[in-house]
């Protein structure tokens, strides 16, 4: 299969014109072969239908001559010598002599496959194809006998060889023809076509497209050759607008490079101005974002109007003291962006319009929860953007609660300047009184000589005089002077040290010293001016033996205290009449908890709700009625804690349950302390 693949290759890449020649020789051949096929066939089925019967007919009637039936038939060797005489007959493959019992008695040639009896004729002609014939032959008393004759099949090889020599000689004159028709076909065809493929290959090598192919004859050849030539002449003529239209391209190349050279500087110009409009753009971009910030991380509300009052500036806590968002309120009216605003309109359209500034000292306003104090500012607005107005809000309710904190200092460093005069004028006499106590005592005692000398001189017996005093109870009376008066000296010693400035020097001290002196000075105080008895009330102490001298300052944190239990016992006193069965109970706690030093004041009283306890200690926060409390008492105590002392202030309370303020002060010289803080603003502790 390879090798015919291979053959079939070649022949397909033969020349146009040798393929022509190949085909006519095989036509030729073919044709030769076909010819010779059908006259040999012919001339066999002649012989056979025609030459052979013929012949086997004409040597039967000859046998079956009396002259040479008779003596054939009378003995067996007769019979051969007749037959023998008939092996040089070419056309005569077999014979054989029956008698007239129908058994065969001659046969020629001597071997072969002829019947024995006539009886096995019938199916001996069944098996066998060969052209035969069976012939009588008459003998004396009327006993005949038969000749069996069997044609060959083949021709004589006279036949072949003549067949053969004719075949050459029309190959040899076919040859010629094919020879001569071989020449007009290169002439014809392959020479015209070789033309055009020398022509093809010359036009492509040189790209000469003026070159033209021979017109030949008017065939189809001829015709391809017009076709080609046309071809060729358009080709040119694209060629030349192909030229044109380069050199058009070369020329616009040109042009379009000086231009692309021209626009690359254009752009690169323009790009550079982008980057430079682009670094202006993001530095005016983040300047306006720093702005904003900056406008926004102010804790004043600001707000920017047009000469139509309507917004075009707007920050933060201008959203959170309306309420209105800033996608909300920009480009809307300023009244109704912020409707408090709404009164002070006439001074807005003054300050845009007369170019002053106005002001508003001070207006109150409940816009987020509780009421606070705010300052209003109207500034004029110029520029080349058109005219308007800045609203500044500012939130002075702390300046005023501090101015009013200072206010109080000052009453409070009053109070205790006179206190601290007063006590040093009641001290005088204090002393004159215990001093005097003391020398009655002595005057009155039997057991000084000097005393028994005058009473000897005046007659009177100092033992008598002594049970006449007992009697009537002078001595336990003296004694409730000397007591009330030594408790009016430790009372004002307690307020000398209490009003002295304090130096803020920490020191350790005894925390159970400090809360009994704390609790004497509350009791005096609210048996003053408390309205009930704090001495009715139970102080619980609960004191950790195992805390030792805590670094305090001693008078703030006494204060601290003072203001603890002066809260407790108002809170005790405020429960509802039927907690009043129930006896009023301060517990003062001290609890070692490292690196704490822990201090609890827990009282029963009326408690507080959570909304209270979550602003207990902001400034000015104060639940009494108005002229009963600042509201700066526990603000001050947290301050003093978590800012001098560096510890911490909490507070537990339950409503109608009672209340448990609890005060952790680092134990040693680096305790772990958080960072101070301000009394918180409406979280919880």
């Amino acid at each position: 299969m390879p090798s015919f693949i291979n053959l079939r290759q070649r022949l397909e890449n033969l020349p146009v014109g040798q393929k022509i020649l190949a085909a006519l020789l095989v036509l030729l051949a073919t044709v030769l072969l076909a010819a010779n096929l059908a006259f040999i066939s012919a001339a066999y089925w002649i012989s056979q239908d025609s030459v052979a019967p013929q012949a086997l007919q004409t040597i039967g009637r000859l046998i079956a001559n009396p002259a040479l039936s008779y003596p054939a038939l009378s003995s067996p060797e007769q019979a051969d010598t007749l037959l023998h005489q008939l092996d040089d007959y070419q056309p005569l493959r077999a014979a054989a002599l029956y008698d007239a019992n129908g058994t065969r008695i001659a046969q020629s040639p001597r071997e072969g496959s002829l019947p024995r009896h006539l009886e096995d004729l019938e199916r001996w002609r069944a098996h066998e194809y060969r052209l035969n014939a069976l012939f009588e032959l008459p003998q004396p008393g009327g006993r005949n006998g038969y000749l069996l004759l069997v044609a060959s099949s083949e021709l004589p090889g006279a036949f072949y060889t003549g067949t053969l020599t004719a075949s050459l000689a029309i190959l040899a004159v076919s040859v010629l023809l094919w020879m001569l028709i071989a020449r007009q076909i290169r002439r014809l065809i392959t020479r015209p076509i070789r033309s055009l493929e020398e022509l093809s290959r010359q036009v492509t090598r040189e790209e000469n497209y003026s070159l033209r192919a021979e017109r030949g004859n008017a065939d189809e050849i001829g015709r391809l050759s017009d076709a080609f030539n046309t071809m060729l002449t358009r080709i040119e003529a694209r060629e030349q607008q192909l030229k044109r239209a380069r050199d058009d391209a070369q020329d616009a190349m040109a042009q379009a490079q000086d231009l692309a050279e021209e626009t690359r500087r254009s752009n690169r110009k323009l790009e550079l101005e982008v980057q430079v409009r682009s670094k202006i753009e993001k530095k005016l971009t983040g300047f306006q974002h720093y702005l904003n910030s900056i406008i926004d991380s102010m804790p004043s509300a600001l707000i920017a109007v047009d000469e139509q009052l309507y917004v075009t500036q707007w920050n933060q806590e201008a959203s959170r003291l309306s309420g209105t968002s800033l996608d909300d309120a920009v480009n809307q009216p300023v009244f109704l962006a912020f409707p408090s605003l709404k009164p002070f309109l006439l001074q807005l359209t003054r300050a845009a319009e007369q170019h002053k500034v106005e002001r508003v000292e001070r207006v109150t306003w409940a816009l987020i929860d509780s009421p606070r104090h705010y300052a209003l500012t109207f500034y004029p607005l110029m520029g080349g953007t058109g005219r308007g107005a800045v609203i500044r809000i500012d939130d002075i309710t702390e300046r005023l609660g501090m101015e009013e904190l200072m206010v109080q200092s000052e009453k409070m460093l009053s109070v205790g300047g006179l206190a601290a005069g007063m006590a040093h004028e009641i001290n005088n006499p204090l002393g004159a009184i215990l001093h005097n106590v003391q020398n009655i005592r002595r005057r009155l005692s039997p057991e000084l000589p000097k005393n028994l000398e005058v009473a000897a001189e005046v007659g009177i017996a100092l033992d008598d005089l002594n049970h006449y005093l007992e009697a009537r109870e002078i001595p336990r009376l003296m004694d409730g002077i000397q007591y009330a008066g030594s408790r009016a000296a430790k009372i004002v010693t307690h307020m000398l040290a209490f009003s002295r400035r304090s130096h803020r020097q920490m020191a350790p001290c005894e925390l159970p010293s400090l809360i009994e002196q704390a609790v004497e000075i509350a009791g005096n105080d609210f048996d003053l001016a408390g309205g009930f008895d704090f001495k009715s009330l139970e102080i619980v102490h609960e004191f950790d033996p195992h805390l030792g001298p805590v670094p305090v300052i001693a008078n703030e944190f006494e204060q601290v205290l003072l203001n603890l239990l002066k809260n407790a016992a108002q809170a005790i006193h405020l429960r509802d009449d039927e907690e009043e069965g129930e006896q009023g109970r301060i517990i003062l706690r001290t609890r070692l908890n490292p690196p704490w030093a822990e201090v609890q004041v827990q009282d029963n009283g009326c408690g507080m709700p959570e909304t209270v306890r979550k602003r207990i200690f902001e400034p000015f926060f104060t639940t009494k009625e108005v002229g009963q409390g600042t509201g700066l008492g526990l603000s001050v105590s947290y301050f003093i804690i978590t800012n001098n002392h560096k510890g911490q202030m909490e507070v537990q309370s339950e409503l109608g349950q009672g209340t448990c303020f609890t005060l952790r002060l680092p134990l040693g010289d680096e305790p772990v302390a958080p960072v101070a803080l301000p009394p918180p603003q409406n979280k919880e502790l």
